[in-house]
Formats: C-alpha cells, sequence, structure tokens
C-alpha cells in the first residue's frame, strides 16, 4: 500500500515494524464544544484508513486521545484554556463539559459510522505518565524551568521543524497573529510541558508535581498517552493538517528526545474541509455540525460520501448545495443496490469477484483514494455477471466505506415489495414462483444473446394474462384484471 507521509514528503510503502500488526495513533477532540464536520472530515477519512488496514488483514490496534485539560486557545500556548472557555460559556465545571462534548463527539461518530478506537484516554487519566515524561526530559537536558514553568528546549535538536522548513523570523511576535511573546522561553519554538505559575489564576484542574501544583501543556498528552499504550514505537500517526505544526512537530521532539530513537515512521494528516468563507473554525462562532446537517433533513451517512467522492490530501469545500447533490448521486445508488435484490440467485461468479475487488484494492493502494474507489464501486454495475456477485462485491467494500447502502437498499426493496403487493391483485405463491422462473430464465436468455427464447417466454406469460414491464429497478409484472 502506497500511502502519502508527511514526515518525508512522497508516497512512501506503509510497512508496519512487526508483520501483520499496526499501532495507529489518531489525535482526538478538545471536548470544550461540539465537533464540526471539518473535523469529523478527518475522523472519517482515518476510519476509512483503519477499516482497509484491517481489510488487509491487519490486526490493528488504534489509541486516540481526549483532551480535557491543557489545550490553549492558541496552539502556541497562548491565549485561553478551551476547557475553561466552554466552562464558564456554559455555567459548567470542567470535568461536566468534558463529559457531555465527548458523549457528543462519539454519538456524532456513530452516526457517520466511524468505528471508536479500541483505545480512549483521556488527558486526565495520565498525568504520572506526563510527570514521568518531564522528568525524563529534564534529566536528559531537554527542558528547563522558567517563570515557574517547565519547557522544552528545542535548541538542543538536530532538526526541529520536520514536517516544514520554517525561518525562525517567520517566528518573530508580530508577524503571525497565532504567535505572543513568552519571556519565560530561551527559544521562541520552545513549549510549555507544565504550567504552574501562569494567568490563569482560576484554573479549576491541577495537580501536584515535582515542578509545583499545575497542568500539563496540550503536547505532551499524545507522546505519553500512544507510550503507555503502544509503547516507544509507532507504526502511523493521524491528524488534520493543522496539526502537523506545532502539535505534531512538539510531539515528535519530545518524544525521541525522552525515547532516544525515531518515534514513529509514518504521518496521515487530512486536508481542511473549507466552505465560501474559508476554512470552518469554532473560533468564528456558528460553525456546522451533525445535529444540523440532520436538521436540515440529511442523513449524515450522505456527509460520509460526500466525503469520500474526494481526496484526503485535498481541500474540500463545503456547500449546502454540493451536499444536496450527494444525497442525490446517494440515493440513486442505493435505488441501484436495491435493484439488485430483485434476482439475488446464482452462483458466485469468481472471475468477475476478483476483478471488481482488483479496481477496488487499487484504487484504496494508491494513497488511500476513496474517490476511485466509490468509482469503482459504481463500475460493479456494469460488471457482465449475476446479482449475487455484484451483491457480494458491494457488501465487501462496505466493509471499508461503510456508507450503510447495503441495509438502505434492503429497506427500499422491501417497500417497494410492500407497496407493489399493496397495488396488485392477490398471486398465489405458486404462481408467483412460476413468473419469478420466467423472468430469471428470460433473464439469462437475454444475457447469452438468445433473444428468440427471451421473447417466446414474454409471450408465453401474455398469453396467460402476465405483462412483463423491464425498468432501470429490474423486471417487474402486470396481472390482467
Amino acid at each position: 500500500m502506497q500511502l502519502y507521509n508527511s514526515l518525508t514528503r512522497t508516497k512512501d510503502e506503509f510497512r508496519e515494524r512487526e508483520a501483520g500488526k499496526v499501532s495507529m495513533y489518531t489525535c482526538g477532540p478538545t471536548v470544550y464544544h461540539f465537533a464540526h464536520i471539518g473535523n469529523l472530515r478527518t475522523y472519517t477519512m482515518e476510519d476509512v484508513l483503519e477499516k482497509y488496514l484491517r481489510y488487509l488483514g491487519k490486526d490493528v490496534l488504534r489509541v486516540m486521545n481526549i483532551t480535557d485539560v491543557g489545550h490553549l486557545s492558541s496552539d502556541g500556548d497562548t491565549g485561553e484554556d478551551k476547557m475553561l472557555k466552554g466552562a464558564r460559556r456554559e455555567h459548567k465545571t470542567v470535568l461536566e463539559i468534558a463529559k457531555f462534548y465527548t458523549d457528543a463527539f462519539f454519538s456524532d461518530c456513530d452516526k457517520l459510522h466511524i468505528k471508536r478506537p479500541d483505545v480512549i484516554e483521556p488527558a486526565t487519566g495520565c498525568i504520572p505518565e506526563f510527570i514521568e515524561m518531564i522528568e525524563t526530559l529534564l534529566k536528559k537536558g531537554y527542558a528547563y524551568e522558567a517563570g515557574g514553568n517547565i519547557y522544552f528546549d528545542t535548541s538542543k535538536l538536530d532538526k526541529y521543524y520536520v514536517f516544514n522548513d520554517f525561518r525562525e523570523e517567520d517566528l518573530e511576535v508580530g508577524v503571525r497573529d497565532s504567535v505572543e511573546e513568552d519571556t519565560n522561553k530561551r527559544n521562541k519554538a520552545d513549549f510549555v510541558l507544565w504550567f504552574t505559575k501562569s494567568k490563569f489564576e482560576d484554573q479549576e484542574l491541577k495537580w501536584d508535581s515535582p515542578f509545583g501544583v499545575g497542568y500539563p501543556g496540550w503536547h505532551i498528552e499524545c507522546s505519553c498517552i500512544a507510550g503507555k499504550h503502544v509503547g516507544e514505537y509507532l507504526d502511523i500517526h493521524c491528524g488534520g493538517i493543522d496539526n502537523a505544526f506545532p502539535h505534531h512537530t512538539n510531539e515528535i521532539a519530545q518524544s525521541e528526545a525522552t525515547y532516544g530513537h525515531e518515534w514513529c515512521k509514518h504521518w496521515f494528516h487530512v486536508h481542511h474541509l473549507n466552505t465560501n468563507s474559508g476554512k470552518m473554525s469554532k473560533s468564528k462562532g456558528e460553525f456546522l455540525t451533525v445535529s444540523l446537517l440532520e436538521e436540515r433533513g440529511f442523513n449524515p451517512l450522505v456527509y460520509r460520501f460526500f466525503c469520500l467522492q474526494s481526496h484526503y490530501r485535498k481541500n474540500l469545500v463545503f456547500s449546502w448545495e454540493n451536499l444536496e447533490n450527494a444525497r442525490t448521486a446517494y440515493n440513486k445508488l442505493v435505488s441501484r443496490v436495491a435493484s439488485l435484490l430483485s434476482s439475488p440467485d446464482g452462483e458466485l461468479d469468481a472471475v468477475a469477484f476478483e476483478e471488481g475487488k482488483r479496481r477496488f484494492t487499487d484504487a484504496l493502494d494508491n494513497d488511500l483514494n476513496t474517490s476511485l474507489a466509490v468509482t469503482a464501486l459504481y463500475d460493479v454495475f456494469k460488471l457482465d455477471t449475476n446479482n449475487k456477485t455484484k451483491l457480494a462485491l458491494i457488501s465487501d467494500f462496505e466493509r471499508v466505506l461503510d456508507l450503510g447502502i447495503v441495509d438502505a437498499a434492503k429497506a427500499e426493496y422491501e417497500a417497494n415489495q410492500k407497496n407493489e403487493a399493496e397495488s396488485t391483485p392477490d398471486v398465489s405463491d405458486e404462481l408467483l414462483a412460476y413468473i419469478n422462473a420466467k423472468i430469471e430464465e428470460r433473464r439469462a436468455a437475454k444475457k447469452n444473446r438468445d433473444f428468440a427464447t427471451a421473447d417466446a417466454i414474454r409471450d408465453e406469460l401474455l398469453a396467460k394474462g402476465i405483462t412483463l414491464l423491464d425498468t432501470r429497478e429490474g423486471t417487474k409484472f402486470e396481472i390482467a384484471k
């Protein structure tokens, strides 16, 4: 499988350290508000990646953090604590806010068919691990105390900017809005590992530590949670492209300084979901949520389909018109699958099955190209094979795409059957079996280009008062009253 690696900036062959076993880490939400659909695009694409690795027969251990402390409004250790901001907004405690929005996040994930990770760990559950790593960094000389806080010293690294080649002057105060001066730092790129004395005098969550009463910085949590549940090596680390710097850059710095070796070989970053007004962000006020999509009458799986129609390394533009187009395409796809259910009999065509599967895996092996994988799904309908084989392929692809189309198609087919039964005269089981057998016999004759036999079957039924109707949903019949 070729997968783009943000660390090497090339498509690399993905290889796990231990054959057949993949350790996968995905950055979780900061639970001070609802996740917006831009956040959920990232989790959707990570979900597809995990499911495809499992589809390939890999034993995947996926770990995710929940940030419930330490994430400031600027990713560069400045601004207001996001959890405290949420608590003040809703007049609740930080832990009440964390519980409510964690539950809301996973409810959204369930609606989008995003599998829950094998391990979910809140930052507040790993305080001893944070302290242990910080003590190690202090002993090794990679960290220092200043102004009551503990900082990581980026000057001790041979290379800090591993994802992008920043210039030091680009980080001058005032050059970027997100950068504020911290006079405690020895170097502008240094970052906080542990806060003790800070401007947040009313910080709700604080812990005793060898460095004083305080709380952890944001960046330390992912390194420690991964170490706690996976160990010193990760096969793949995932997140949104906006996490690459500074968050993932800082994770690499502190992890490799602690362990003394390369920490994670492969980095998978999903690009932004934009609106016509720019990148989606909670800080701008109103933002789009799964609940809002539902209020507008959209099945959340239509949004998943919308995401899968684009490549994860391309910015995706959201509009209600684009989502409406996705809904139309999704509903047509469900109807086409429903039409296959009218005659699902026959033997599995192994040759056609392997041909369809090859197109699907070729797409996903090429940097998880879900757009081409969806095309491979549509190509199933064009295969010269029986409906049983087509349905088997679609069900197989759904192990990865997980769009809910098979279940939706079954529901539509059953509804159609019920409507037909209510609108047509009563037909005995014996007569219905006879008609369906003749329809299948005629379908096979037409496939073999034996049109004379197909016409004879149609005329035979017509003589009995049974008219065949060929539709896009399959062959139907009417019985003369």
